[in-house]
């Protein structure tokens, strides 16, 4: 077996799995309500779970913003046209409403808790006092960067690190070219590492060099 092989992207292989679920995405997307049904209980915990990332695991608008994507799903069933599986384009539009979402209720309350984590940052043991702390400080930090980008530039950074999305797949969600995509991502890895080197105690604490 070649290295290529053996190295291969976890994410690129799953995409070239056949798609279980793309014949009940084609009856709901006929508005067969029984395939409809089907199809939620199958993606429904997946999209769940994006909200949950994007908004965080104790904010109390998360079935609201579930339920909200999942009906967003289902009505834009009948524009897709299998450029990914099903269950990620699922995904993408758990994460594309949670994400709206966010932005509505950013103005009526700060979020304090989110289970998203810049995954290029070194890690933070939270088995003590302070890792749990500078844990907390370093997803309030991320949530930030989120709430403060450019719509565009959150959502490549969001596709990025909460759905794990290659530049490429990132370029094909949102019709842009591959090196607008890489722009976004630089301009967003910037502002994080910005507002990180500002917290005297978390840059030391993660070895952020500026």
């Amino acid at each position: 077996m070649g290295k290529a092989e053996t190295t291969a992207d976890p994410v690129t292989s799953a995409a070239r799995r056949p798609d279980e679920l793309l014949a009940l995405a084609r009856s709901a997307a006929e508005r067969d309500a029984t395939a409809a049904s089907t199809l939620v209980l199958q993606v429904g915990g997946a999209m769940l779970s994006t909200v949950r990332q994007v908004l965080g695991p104790h904010h109390p608008e998360i079935e609201d913003v579930t339920q909200e994507a999942v009906i967003a799903f289902l009505n834009s069933l009948k524009d897709f046209r299998g450029e990914c599986s099903t269950r990620r384009y699922a995904q993408r539009v758990a994460l594309f409403t949670a994400l709206d979402a966010r932005r509505r209720l950013v103005a009526q309350r700060r979020l304090i808790d989110s289970d998203q984590v810049m995954e290029d940052l070194p890690a933070v043991s939270p088995s003590t006092p302070l890792g749990d702390a500078l844990s907390a400080r370093r997803r309030e930090i991320v949530r930030k960067v989120l709430d403060s980008l450019p719509d565009v530039i959150a959502q490549a950074l969001a596709l990025h690190f909460v759905l794990g999305y290659t530049v490429d797949e990132i370029a094909s969600a949102t019709s842009s070219p591959p090196n607008t995509i890489w722009s976004r991502l630089r301009l967003g890895k910037q502002a994080l590492r910005r507002l990180v080197a500002a917290d005297s105690q978390l840059s030391e604490a993660l070895g952020v060099d500026e």
